[in-house]
């Protein structure tokens, strides 16, 4: 028979990755928010969860469950071969560890496969995510890149990842760039969902003495970042990216391909045109539309992400600041080496 396992139980078979966890919600319950590292095997479709939903509001629970049982059945040597697949023993879980989860547990359980689940599902695992958040507690030092827009801050992020160093990288959490054109070529995550991630990656690097982080503000996209984890920023050490204007161009053009989406560019635009001075948001219009990507780029980084990110800087602490000028993004990469390495050093005589 198989046993329930409580969150904090969870995630010590998570961290000793000695177990696969299955989430059998349906692919939208999944894709809308779900815990970190885990699969999606559906016992449902999201039209056939729906059917069993109206069944259950208008006819009766038994309704219900006996539709919902003639449906897996018919699924029952797919999910069991797609599960036996992984290879590991296994944790299930659906919404509130209810039906979905026990039929699936049960199932398995009697083909012979190591299964456990998730008391109280994905709800509990939430609550869970909510109380760590509210005890805003994270040791180590964060290290905050900062720099006008396109001076390459998160790929110098996905870089510091590649030699071995700790990274929170709030964007991906977020599925948005954090600009007006962020979510472009992207799917945006609702705060449940950057909650997760956020809180599965900073357990991840609890014990680490530092951990590089964007300098963001408080809203990226849909979601706000928690006010603890802004106020551990504004304290932490802080490293100004500098590169040339046509080399944030030219880093700004490759990570967005803006003619891949044209409309969806100038649709971006129409949201701050207002905002920019009347002649060069009509050069810049003109230059959307006749996909003149790298003119559009540059105005509109000299015209209105420029000034607003320098008044921005002005309110940044003036202890622990250090600037890095470089003349492309593979120099500050390495200067930006060196300066942790100092830093590493530094807090090495100081402790």
């Amino acid at each position: 028979m198989f046993q329930d396992k409580t969150v904090a139980e969870l995630l010590s078979l998570q961290n000793n990755k000695a177990n696969t966890i299955v989430d059998v919600r349906s692919p939208s319950e999944f894709n809308e928010a779900t815990i970190p590292g885990s699969v999606n095997i559906p016992i449902f479709s999201d039209e056939e969860r729906a059917e069993i939903g109206t069944l259950y509001k208008k006819v009766s629970k038994e309704a219900a469950i006996e539709r919902g049982l003639e449906l897996f059945s018919a699924k029952l040597p797919t999910f069991i071969a797609q599960c036996k697949q992984i290879g590991t023993p296994l944790t299930v879980f659906c919404w509130r560890g209810g039906m979905r989860s026990k039929t699936a547990a049960t199932v398995l359980d009697l083909m012979g496969v190591e299964v456990k689940r998730l008391s109280g599902g994905v709800r509990s695992y939430r609550q869970w995510v909510v109380n760590e958040l509210e005890k805003g507690v994270f040791p180590p030092d964060l290290i905050v890149l900062n720099g006008y827009t396109g001076s390459g801050k998160t790929i110098l992020l996905h870089r510091l990842v590649k030699e071995g160093f700790p990274i929170l990288d709030l964007e991906q959490f977020a599925g948005h760039r954090g600009s007006i054109f962020g979510q472009i070529g992207l799917t945006p995550h609702n705060q449940k969902k950057f909650d997760s991630l956020l809180v599965y990656e900073m357990q991840k690097h609890f014990n680490e003495p530092f951990v590089f982080i964007e300098g963001e503000s408080r809203r990226i996209g849909k979601v706000c970042v928690p006010s603890f984890l802004l106020d551990k920023k504004e304290k932490g050490v802080h490293v100004f990216i500098h590169l040339p204007i046509e080399e944030r161009v030219r880093l700004l053009l490759d990570i967005y391909k803006p003619w891949q989406s044209p409309a969806d560019f100038n649709e971006a635009f129409q949201r701050i045109k207002r905002r920019i001075h009347v002649p060069i948001a009509k050069e810049i219009e003109e230059a959307l539309q006749t996909n003149q990507f790298d003119r559009a780029v540059q105005l509109l980084l000299q015209h209105y992400y420029d000034p607003r990110y320098a008044y921005s800087t002005t309110r940044q602490p003036q202890e622990n600041n250090h600037m890095i000028l470089a003349v492309s993004i593979e120099d500050a990469f390495e200067q930006l080496l060196a300066l942790t390495e100092s830093l590493k050093q530094a807090r090495h005589v100081n402790s």
